[in-house]
């Protein structure tokens, strides 16, 4: 009694049963779709913002959040940058790097970035000492001349642990029989694992005093590399440090060095959203069909509904709000599922795994990344179950509107 006349009479046609079999199908159909679409949805965008993660967290532990360089000359005072980016409370670490593009040669050549570092500057970074596989880090010392190799990279070039590289970089110096390119070889003693193709393929790490003597720059350095506290504020702190330098510095943020990674991963997916999304759209033209045959199937109801004073906005609200809420419930179901989907996929694969004897997920033999990372973000949740709500009140719209336009004499005429 307490509801409003087009809410109740709309929640009755809900439970009813139909006179017409077929469109209690497409009804059902109807919520199965919309179910359906939101949950497939829901698990695909929580399994790509899973991979997402999992890529992005990898290329951090490698590289730094921010850095601040000079404009193509070695940086001569960085000692005193490393001292004004530490006493800044938003950096967590600073350390002095030397990076040169180089061509390394073993059994074969491939060219590869050498970093020239400070061990135990390093360390507060990145997290390149945890991913050694063989050796360690710390065998990088000053005028060693020893080097560590990404485990593909070593592999492209045919060395392991023990063997000599010889780094030909693209300084020239003068001989009597001219100009040659700057040489020198290092032994590999150890090599690492990043779990990032960019890193285990292309780069190599020696001891920064070394490579200051391979590029003859004195007690000069390419950069500072920093680690933040909140590494969203990478561009504002480097900034704020080169502007306190006072020197003609550049900076550079995580960000913006890997935009276009980030911006491909973003655009991947929203358009396997915007594709995916069509299953609620079918599911939304179902609704459609079954409004349409509700409302041929209660020409009378409805004319009856007339006749005592309902009004054709009545009439039209009665079967939005049916119809709203055959969306409600497709949409409600579809999160269900989706999240308990998302939540149970890995275990789920692996049990069709075992049954069918498939290979489903990555392995660690092939892939860097094993299991099936997920991601389950709200924001995603909220925008598809908005997204869904929406298809279902617009399908509703036609509908009722043919439903509000019946004349009651003509729908009387042959009861």
């Amino acid at each position: 009694m307490l509801k409003p006349v087009p809410v109740a009479i709309g929640l009755r046609y809900l439970r009813a049963k139909r006179r017409n079999g077929f469109i209690s199908f497409i009804s059902f159909a109807s919520i199965a779709g919309i179910a359906l679409g939101v949950m497939v949805l829901i698990t695909t965008l929580a399994v790509m913002s899973g991979f997402q993660r999992e890529i992005r967290d990898r290329l951090l532990q490698m590289v730094a959040h921010a850095t601040i360089s000079t404009h193509g000359e070695p940086m001569p005072d960085w000692r005193h940058a490393v001292d004004i980016a530490m006493a800044d409370p938003r950096v967590a670490g600073a350390a002095p790097y030397v990076e040169k593009e180089a061509l390394l040669s073993g059994v074969r050549n491939q060219p590869a970035l050498v970093r020239g570092i400070v061990p135990e500057q390093e360390a507060t970074t990145s997290e390149l000492a945890d991913k050694m596989v063989m050796g360690e880090l710390d065998t990088l010392t000053p005028g060693s001349f020893n080097i560590v190799l990404g485990r593909e990279l070593a592999m492209w070039l045919g060395v392991g642990v023990g063997d000599s590289v010889i780094v030909t970089t693209s300084n020239f110096r003068s001989t009597p029989m001219g100009a040659v390119a700057q040489q020198k070889r290092f032994t590999v003693t150890g090599l690492f694992e990043a779990g990032h193709q960019q890193f285990d393929r292309g780069l190599a790490v020696a001891h920064m005093a070394d490579m200051q003597r391979v590029l003859r720059i004195g007690d000069g350095v390419t950069g500072v590399r920093l680690r933040l506290h909140d590494m969203d504020q990478a561009w504002n702190v480097a900034g704020d440090l080169a502007l306190e330098l006072k020197g003609p510095y550049s900076i550079s943020d995580w960000a913006s060095e890997n935009a276009n990674m980030f911006h491909a991963l973003k655009m991947e997916k929203t358009m396997v959203g915007l594709l995916l999304s069509l299953i609620i759209l079918m599911g939304s033209f179902n609704l459609v069909a079954s409004q349409v045959g509700l409302v041929t199937d209660k020409q009378a109801d409805i004319a009856i509904l007339r006749t005592l004073g309902l009004t054709p906005g009545g009439v039209m609200r009665v079967f939005m709000v049916q119809g709203s809420l055959i969306g409600v419930i497709g949409t409600v179901l579809g999160v269900v599922g989706g999240i308990a989907l998302t939540l149970n996929l890995e275990h789920i694969l692996r049990v069709i795994e075992r049954v069918f004897g498939v290979s489903l997920l990555p392995s660690a033999d092939v892939y860097y990344i094993t299991g099936l990372p997920t991601d389950l973000q709200g924001s995603d949740v909220m925008m598809i179950a908005a997204v869904a709500l929406t298809m279902a009140f617009l399908a509703t719209l036609y509908p009722a509107w043919r439903a509000a336009r019946t004349a009651p004499a003509e729908a009387l005429r042959y009861e």
